[in-house]
C-alpha cells in the first residue's frame, strides 16, 4: 500500500476535470465538522464514533453518535448524543444527552431493538467519566455532591408573604472555588456512583469530604470494585501535584488505598486479565511543569514500575493489548502524534510514524482505531492492523463535499537556532499559488499554555490566514511539550523570558527566504499567547500591528484572581513576600515602550485570565496614547471562539485590524530613514 500522506490527500489537492480551485473562506466554516473518539464494538465489526457540527441557527456547537462497518461502509447517523461506550457484551451503547426532568443525563440504546433509547438515570446534576462493569450490568460515573454550607446567617428572619429578596449570598471557605466554563463551584466533592444498565436509583459509593474524584475510572475484571483517582488526605486542597489510585468495593464501599508514591496518578486501566493496572503518573517536584511516565502495578497495588522510563515525552492514557502483556498509549511529539508500545518489562517502541496527528483510541480483535489529521486535512477516522500499524485505512472524509474544489496553503517545517544555541521547530503557511518572488505579510501565531505544542493537524485559521495571501508563521519555543522535559521546564520561573528569542529568531528566519514584506508584519496569540505577545509589543516595534488575545499582563493580580491556586507555585516566592518577580515577569510593566497599534480581545465571562487583565493593559496602552480597541466577548469564558459565531468574529476582527494597520508602520520606517 501506498504511503498514507499520498493516498488521504488526494480529494483536496487533486482538480476535478474542469473544476476552478477556490480558497478557503469564512463561509466554509458553517458546514465544518469534527470527527472524535471512534470505539470498536467488542468484536471488532462495527465503529461508533463522534461527529461535531456547527448549527449557526442555535449558536452552538452540536454532537451526534455515528457508527459504521469496520471497513467503513455503512456510515450513518446513529442518534443525537455524546460520550457514545459500547457495552462489553456488545449488545447496547450507552450515552449522554439532555433528559427528563433536567440536565444531562445517561441513556441506553439496545442495538437490534425497534424503538428509542431508554433513559436510565433522572440525575440533579451532569454525570461524567462514564464506565460500563465487565458484565455489562452497570453504569459507574462521577457526579458533583453538595456540601453543607459552610456558614448559615443566625437570627434572619424568613421574608414576608409575597416579599422578592435579592439572591442569598454566596458562602465561600473553598481554595479554589471557581472553574472557567463552569462559574461559581458549588461546595461539595465529586463522588462516584453506579446506575444498573436496565435503569433506576444511582446509587453513591464513595463518600467524605477530602478532595474530588478525577482523572478517570475503571471496573476490576470481576465487576465488583472501581478503580479511582483522588487524594483521600487531610489538606488535599494545598496539595499541588499529589493524586493516589485508590479501590472501592461497590457492595461493601470499603476503600483501599493502591499508590502512597509522591507524585499524581490518573487514568487507570485494568488489563484483560484483571491482574494488573497502567495508569499515567508524574513524580512530584517543585517545578511548575510535572514530567509524566507510564506506570503499571499488579492489582493490589504491588510491585509498582515505571515502564516508559527510557522515554522522554508524555504518554497518553493506556490502552491494554490482548495478552495483558503491555500497553499502547499515544505521544505527542516534534509537532507529531503516533502510538507508541511499552511492555510490562519497560521495553518501549514506536508504533506508527508519519508527519500527522495519529491518535489511537481504541483497539479490538486485533484492529485499532484512531483519529487522524494532517496539514491539508481536518479529523477523520482511520483504522489499521495493530501488526502491521503502516495499513493505516482512512474510513472517512466527513468535510470533502465542502473542502473538495477548495486548494489549500503548502505547510513547510523550518528548524533553526535560538539563543543558548536552542534548536526550534516551526512551520510556514504558504499561500496557494506560492510566488517565493513576492513579498507577503508575515502572520506571527503563538500558542498558549505555555506548556502547549502546535502541531501538524489542520489548522482552519492558518489556512484562512494563507488564502488571504499571507504568510502564516507557527512555532514551540521553549516552554512547548513534545521535545522532552528538559525543554517543557526550561521557562520554570523565567516566563516571558528566552521563548521570546526563539519567536523572534523564527521570524528572521522566515524573513531571510526573501519573501516576506517587513513592513507588513503581524503577531498574536490567545492566553499563553495573548501574554508573550503583550510581551513582544514592549520589546520591539518591528510588528505594524498585534492583538493581544485573553492574555495575563499583571502577574501580581492574576495570581489571586484566577480560577484555581496552582499559578502562585509558578514563581520563586508568594507576590506578598516579594512582588519583584511577578512584576519584572508583567508584560504591564513594559507598556511604556509600547508603539506597535495593539488591540485586545477577551471573554466578558473569563475565569482562567479574567477580563481585568485586558482591561488594565488597554488603559495603559490609552494612557500612552497608543492605537487600541478592546473587543469585549459575551457569552465567553477563557477563549474567544466557544460560540460558532465568535468563532467568525475573531478572525474577522483580526482582519480588520491587520488591514487597518497594513502600511502605517512601513510608511514610519521611511520617513525615520530620509
Amino acid at each position: 500500500m501506498k504511503r498514507i500522506i499520498i493516498v488521504l490527500l488526494t480529494f483536496s489537492i487533486l482538480p476535478l476535470s474542469g473544476q476552478e480551485k477556490k480558497r478557503l473562506t469564512l463561509d466554509h466554516y458553517q458546514d465544518y465538522e469534527w470527527t472524535s473518539d471512534p470505539s470498536l464494538s467488542p468484536d471488532g465489526k462495527q465503529i461508533l464514533y463522534s461527529r461535531t457540527w456547527i448549527n449557526l441557527v442555535d449558536d452552538k456547537r452540536e454532537t451526534d453518535q455515528w457508527i459504521m462497518n469496520s471497513d467503513g461502509s455503512m456510515n450513518r447517523f446513529f442518534l443525537n448524543g455524546s460520550n457514545g461506550k459500547w457495552s462489553p457484551d456488545g449488545n447496547k451503547i450507552a450515552f449522554t444527552k439532555k433528559g427528563e426532568p433536567d440536565g444531562t443525563q445517561i441513556f441506553v440504546k439496545y442495538l437490534g431493538v425497534e424503538g428509542e433509547p431508554t433513559q436510565i438515570t433522572k440525575l440533579e446534576k451532569s454525570p461524567s467519566s462514564m464506565e460500563w462493569s465487565p458484565d455489562s450490568k452497570f453504569i459507574a460515573f462521577i457526579m458533583h455532591v453538595d456540601s453543607k454550607p459552610a456558614l448559615i446567617p443566625q437570627g434572619v428572619p424568613s421574608p414576608p408573604k409575597g416579599a422578592s429578596w435579592t439572591e442569598s449570598p454566596k458562602v465561600i471557605d473553598q481554595v479554589d472555588y471557581t472553574q472557567d466554563r463552569v462559574g461559581f463551584l458549588d461546595r461539595g466533592f465529586r463522588q462516584l456512583f453506579i446506575v444498573p444498565a436496565e435503569g433506576g436509583t444511582a446509587r453513591q459509593i464513595t463518600f467524605g469530604e477530602l478532595e474530588d474524584i478525577s482523572g478517570g475510572i475503571a471496573w476490576t475484571k470481576d465487576s465488583k470494585s472501581i478503580i479511582f483517582s483522588s487524594y483521600q488526605k487531610p489538606d488535599a486542597a494545598y496539595a499541588r501535584g499529589q493524586s493516589n489510585l485508590y479501590s472501592v468495593d461497590v457492595n461493601n464501599l470499603e476503600v483501599k488505598e493502591l499508590t502512597k508514591r509522591e507524585g499524581t496518578e490518573s487514568s487507570p486501566k485494568v488489563s484483560p486479565d484483571g491482574s494488573k493496572i497502567a495508569f499515567v503518573g508524574s513524580t512530584w517536584t517543585k517545578n511548575f511543569y510535572q514530567e509524566r511516565k507510564m506506570y503499571v502495578m499488579n492489582a493490589d497495588g504491588s510491585n509498582l514500575e515505571c515502564i516508559s522510563k527510557s522515554l522522554d515525552q508524555t504518554p497518553g492514557s493506556a490502552i491494554w493489548d490482548a495478552n495483558s502483556t503491555g500497553v499502547y498509549f499515544n505521544v505527542r511529539e516534534f509537532g507529531q502524534s503516533n502510538v507508541y508500545y511499552a511492555d510490562i518489562k519497560g521495553r518501549v517502541r514506536k508504533v506508527t510514524s508519519g508527519n500527522h496527528i495519529l491518535s489511537m483510541n481504541d483497539m479490538a480483535q486485533g484492529k485499532a482505531v484512531a483519529t487522524w489529521s494532517n496539514p491539508s486535512n481536518p479529523s477523520d477516522i482511520v483504522s489499521f492492523p495493530i501488526d502491521k500499524p503502516s495499513n493505516i485505512q482512512q474510513l472517512t472524509e466527513v468535510n470533502s463535499d465542502i473542502f473538495y474544489d477548495v486548494v489549500f496553503g503548502e505547510v513547510e517545517e523550518i528548524n533553526y537556532k535560538s539563543v543558548d544555541g536552542l534548536e526550534i521547530q516551526g512551520w510556514i503557511v504558504k499561500p496557494p499559488q506560492f510566488d517565493p518572488n513576492k513579498k507577503y505579510p508575515l502572520v506571527l501565531r503563538i500558542h498558549g499554555g505555555p506548556h502547549g505544542m502546535y502541531n501538524v493537524g489542520f489548522n482552519y485559521n492558518f489556512q484562512l490566514h494563507a488564502a488571504q495571501d499571507q504568510v502564516v508563521l507557527y512555532t514551540n519555543p521553549r516552554g512547548s511539550t513534545g521535545y522532552g522535559y528538559t525543554f517543557a521546564n526550561a521557562i520554570q520561573n523565567a516566563y516571558p523570558g528566552n521563548d521570546y528569542d526563539d519567536l523572534m529568531a523564527g521570524v528572521d528566519e522566515v524573513i531571510a527566504k526573501g519573501y516576506i514584506d517587513e513592513s507588513r508584519m503581524y503577531v498574536y496569540g490567545g492566553s499563553g499567547g495573548g501574554v508573550l505577545t503583550s510581551w513582544i509589543v514592549g520589546q520591539t516595534d518591528r510588528f505594524a500591528a498585534a492583538s493581544v488575545n485573553y492574555p495575563v499582563t499583571n502577574w501580581f493580580s492574576f495570581v489571586g484572581t484566577t480560577d484555581g491556586s496552582g499559578w502562585y507555585y509558578n514563581f520563586e516566592k508568594y507576590p506578598w513576600e516579594d512582588p519583584s518577580e511577578h512584576i519584572k515577569r508583567s508584560p504591564l510593566m513594559y507598556v511604556e515602550n509600547v508603539k506597535t497599534p495593539t488591540m485586545l480581545m477577551c471573554g466578558e465571562d473569563d475565569l482562567r485570565t479574567p477580563i481585568s487583565q485586558t482591561e488594565e493593559y488597554y488603559q495603559a496602552l490609552k494612557m500612552n496614547k497608543v492605537p487600541t480597541v478592546m473587543i469585549r466577548f459575551n457569552d465567553e469564558y477563557h477563549g474567544t471562539s466557544s460560540k460558532p459565531s465568535n468563532f467568525l468574529r475573531t478572525h474577522g476582527y483580526i482582519n480588520a485590524w491587520f488591514d487597518k494597520h497594513a502600511v502605517k508602520k512601513g510608511l514610519s520606517e521611511v520617513i525615520e530613514k530620509k
